[in-house]
């Protein structure tokens, strides 16, 4: 008699796809370890930024209770002229520091680009202005700013023959002097960026540029330029954003003065929430800073894309 051997019916994956035990281990290990950070973020920034969404509704009176306002608040700051200065000044100043941040940022990636072994000192050295703190930063420039014909500015300028300048103290070149700094401390941090890109860029279109007899401008407009693309699309995005957002610089050197000419949107929301005590007008400016800072993000992307395609 011989007995007929069935193979047990059991859970057995099937060639090429692996259990589904295996398939999710990975993606929620993953989730574990960026959960801690998930919890910060959602508890410091994306709860206060919906708290501040709907107080912007409001007229937040703390001890009376808030009173409902509708849009009352942004049409406060659409129709205030204090709000129309300072997002002028911002947008002046955003793209004022982005234009000369870029420029420089390359101007010297491209001079200290190299494999030579004391580049990497120079390259440490002229990053130091983007790791110092931001308050102390402006605070050595505040002095720097001494508007008397003592001050190191002056004294240096004063080489060349020019007059000395009032800088921060005159409502004509505070928002120029603020500029100035913001440049200086934003020119390494578009140079590293710079000098990432450029390592990507193939050494044999010089040598063929070179062997063709085109100049160095010619190669520098027809082969570095182009290859740099996307790198300028990335830097114009995070300089403008940056420049939308300056505070501590603005704060320190000048509080928004002489007479609000070098005020900015996030020093002007500031004194407004905890100066004034008009949280309800300081969260729709906030909400309007995020708004703009969205489409300028989305509009250069949407730029980007219609290039590329």
């Amino acid at each position: 008699m011989t007995s007929t051997l069935t193979p047990a019916r059991g859970r057995t994956a099937s060639p090429g796809h692996p259990p589904r035990a295996v398939r999710w281990r990975g993606p929620l290990i993953a989730w574990l370890f960026l959960a801690p950070a998930l919890l910060l973020f959602l508890y410091f920034k994306f709860i206060p930024m919906f708290v501040g969404l709907w107080k912007s509704l409001f007229k937040v009176q703390t001890f009376l209770g808030d009173e409902w306002v509708g849009l009352q608040n942004y049409q406060t700051i659409v129709s205030d002229d204090e709000f129309a200065s300072a997002i002028w000044h911002s947008v002046v100043l955003a793209l004022g520091t982005t234009v000369g941040s870029i420029v420089l940022g390359l101007g010297l990636a491209l001079l200290i680009e190299g494999p030579a072994r004391y580049l990497w000192f120079v390259r440490t050295a002229a990053f130091l202005p983007v790791v110092t703190t931001m308050a102390a930063v402006a605070e050595v420039w505040r002095i720097m700013f001494h508007p008397a014909d003592s001050g190191m500015l002056n004294v240096i300028i004063g080489w060349t023959g020019i007059d000395p300048q009032p800088w921060l103290a005159s409502e004509n070149s505070s928002l120029w002097s603020i500029m100035l700094m913001s440049i200086w401390r934003g020119t390494p941090y578009d140079m590293m960026i710079f000098l990432a890109g450029l390592v990507g860029v193939d050494r044999a279109l010089y040598e063929a540029a070179a062997v063709d007899g085109a100049s160095t401008w010619r190669r520098l407009r027809h082969i570095t330029l182009p290859a740099l693309r996307p790198v300028f699309w990335i830097l114009f995005t995070l300089a403008a954003i940056r420049g939308l957002r300056v505070f501590v610089e603005v704060y320190v050197l000048t509080n928004g003065g002489p007479n609000g000419s070098s005020e900015v949107l996030m020093t002007l929301i500031y004194k407004l929430g905890f100066q004034k005590n008009e949280l309800g007008v300081a969260s729709a400016g906030g909400i309007v800073l995020f708004l703009a800072t969205l489409a300028l993000t989305v509009i250069v992307q949407m730029l980007r894309r219609r290039q590329a395609t």
